[in-house]
C-alpha cells in the first residue's frame, strides 16, 4: 500500500474535476480524497496498491475533457488506511 498527495493546477475547479477524479478512484479502486485549494488547485491524496495509485494519478495528470492540467506535483507518502474515496 502506498499514499500520493497530488496538488493539480490549470483549470481544475468549476468544471468537474473532483466528480473525474472521484469516478476514477473507483475504477483504479484507490481511497483518499479531492478537494478544492483557495489558489485554484485541487489537492488529492490516493492511497492503494502502487500500480493502481500510479495509473490513477497517469490519467488525473489528463483531466477531464472540461478541464486543462497545466502541472501536478505529487509526493508519496506513508498510508493513512482511508475507506473510501471522498470529495470536498
Amino acid at each position: 500500500m502506498v499514499r500520493a498527495r497530488a496538488v493539480v493546477s490549470g483549470i481544475v475547479q468549476g468544471v468537474g474535476f473532483r466528480f473525474f477524479a472521484s469516478r476514477l478512484a473507483n475504477r483504479y479502486r484507490v481511497t483518499g480524497f479531492a478537494r478544492n485549494l483557495p489558489d485554484g488547485n485541487v489537492e488529492i491524496e490516493a492511497e492503494g496498491e502502487k500500480s493502481a495509485v500510479s495509473g490513477y494519478l497517469n490519467e488525473i495528470k489528463i483531466g477531464p475533457r472540461s478541464g486543462h492540467v497545466t502541472d501536478m506535483r505529487v509526493e508519496w507518502l506513508e498510508p493513512k488506511n482511508y475507506t473510501g474515496f471522498s470529495t470536498y
